[in-house]
C-alpha cells in the first residue's frame, strides 16, 4: 500500500513539474511561445504579426553580422520578439531589454528592438555554443562574456552604465592584441 501511494505521489509530481516550470520559470516558455499567443514563422516568433517582417529582418541581419564578425554558429536559435510590456512580462523581461536561453533561444523585449541588442544576444548564444552554457555562465569571467557582447555587437551607447562600460573596456583591452583570428583560442584559456 505504501509503495502504491509513493508511485502515485511520484506520478503526480512528474505531471506537475512541467506545469510548475511553465508557470514560474518564464524562460521555459521559449519552448512553445505559441502557447503564450505568439505566432511563429521559421525561427522568429512575434506577438504582433504586423511586425513579423521587421523582426525577421532584425534577426537575419544580426545573424549575418555575428557570423561575419564574431564567428560561425552551428545552430540558429529561435527568436521571440515582444512588442508589448505584457508580452515581455510573460517571458520574464522586467528591467532588461533582452536575454538568451542557452543555445536555443533569445527573447527580445518590447524595448529591445535594436540591431545591437539582437546581435548582443546572438553573441551570447555563440559563446554558449562554443563553451557550453554552464561553463560560459559560471566559469568564464563576466567581463569577458558581457564585454564581448557589448563590444562586438557594435553597441553605440558610450559610455554604458557601470559596471558594463568597465566590462566592455576590459574586453577591448584584452581583445586588441588578439584579434578575431585568435579570439576563441585565447578565450578558451580564460
Amino acid at each position: 500500500m505504501l509503495r502504491g501511494t509513493l508511485k502515485k505521489a511520484i506520478f503526480l509530481v512528474a505531471l506537475a513539474l512541467p506545469l510548475a516550470a511553465w508557470a514560474f520559470v518564464k524562460p521555459v516558455r521559449v519552448l512553445a511561445p505559441q502557447l503564450e499567443g505568439l505566432e511563429c514563422e521559421g525561427l522568429v516568433c512575434v506577438d504582433d504579426p504586423a511586425r513579423r517582417a521587421e523582426a525577421t529582418t532584425l534577426y537575419r541581419n544580426a545573424a549575418r553580422f555575428v557570423q561575419n564578425s564574431v564567428g560561425d554558429m552551428q545552430t540558429a536559435p529561435r527568436a521571440v520578439f515582444c512588442t508589448t510590456p505584457a508580452c515581455s512580462e510573460k517571458f520574464g523581461i522586467n528591467r532588461r531589454n533582452a536575454y538568451t536561453v542557452g543555445t536555443f533561444a533569445l527573447v527580445i523585449g518590447d524595448r529591445g528592438w535594436q540591431p545591437y541588442f539582437v546581435r548582443h544576444e546572438l553573441i551570447h548564444c555563440l559563446q554558449n555554443e562554443r563553451f557550453g552554457s554552464v561553463r560560459n555562465s559560471f566559469f568564464k569571467p563576466v567581463w569577458f562574456r558581457e564585454g564581448m557582447a557589448y563590444s562586438l555587437s557594435g553597441d553605440p551607447r558610450r559610455p554604458l552604465p557601470e559596471p558594463l562600460q568597465e566590462y566592455r573596456s576590459r574586453f577591448e583591452d584584452w581583445y586588441k592584441p588578439i584579434g578575431l583570428s585568435r579570439l576563441w583560442i585565447e578565450a578558451e584559456k580564460l
